[in-house]
């Protein structure tokens, strides 16, 4: 193989490493050696169960204790993804969600981190409600946009379940969409937006003060037609992604946009 082939072959694996190294990242391949230990994923998501959570810790943490077992879904950044994620993990599998907490980290940005934890009878299902959550992650990232300055959030599904209904208090079983600005000031844009370009109903508000871990954030939960959330969703994206870029860069998807 002459010099000239060497190089081109070299520069193609180089390029298929670097193409590689920007896909979303999934559930991780290797077990730390701990059987707690399920994956990771995008948003420095970690998964985690145990099978037989201790009564007095249970009992501490206000856990029900109808639930032996538990899946455990913690990020630092995203929180929605997190949440819609789990909220298709319990379509899923024989879980519940115990408690939904938004932590202020994001690991630097204007955002929350979370903790979510579902129960189980079964450690089974609990491994299973965070394997599908963590498969589910790399979609829900995909309608998140961000440069230096702030990030944007659009989430959607058809259907909201019991996660949605329990972090954010949308009707069960309606289309639910999700609306995120940061900083807070082009999300209160974002926010009218949509509501004036499709017929939404207002499930909620959170501002800096109100709703939130005291983040830069203006946050809209909105239900109603499937078609209309959706068309609500996308309004706010385009005057959003517009507004974010006037701070820095052009705002990139952190996935496949899926809305």
């Amino acid at each position: 193989m002459d010099e000239l082939m060497i190089k081109k072959v070299v520069q193609e694996v180089l390029d298929k490493v670097g193409k590689e190294d920007k896909k979303p990242a999934g559930p991780a391949l290797t077990n730390p050696g701990v059987t707690e230990f399920v994956g990771t994923s995008i948003g420095d998501t970690i998964g985690l169960v145990i099978a037989n959570i201790d009564s007095e810790l249970q009992e501490k943490m206000g856990l029900d204790k109808r639930f032996r077992s538990i899946g455990i879904l913690g990020g630092r950044t995203g929180a929605g993804p997190q949440i819609m994620a789990a909220d298709e993990a319990v379509k899923a599998t024989n879980t519940e969600i115990i408690s939904v907490e938004l932590a202020r980290d994001t690991k630097g940005g204007a955002g929350h981190g979370c903790l979510i934890i579902f129960g189980a009878e079964e450690v089974s299902d609990a491994r299973r409600a965070i394997e599908v959550a963590l498969r589910e992650l790399p979609r829900t990232f995909g309608d998140v946009y961000a440069n230096d300055a702030g990030h944007l959030e659009f989430q959607y599904t058809a259907r909201a379940s019991y996660a949605i209904e329990k972090a954010f208090g949308a009707p069960f079983g309606k289309a639910f969409g999700l609306i995120v600005g940061a900083p807070a000031a082009i999300g209160v844009v974002c926010c009218d937006t949509a509501v004036k370009a499709a017929e939404v109903d207002i499930v909620g508000y959170a501002s800096p003060a109100k709703g939130t871990s005291f983040t830069n954030e203006a946050i809209l939960f909105i239900s109603g037609d499937s078609g209309a959330v959706r068309q609500a969703l996308i309004a706010a994206r385009e005057i959003g992604k517009k507004l974010l870029a006037t701070l820095g860069e052009e705002p990139k998807s952190l996935g496949v946009p899926y809305i």
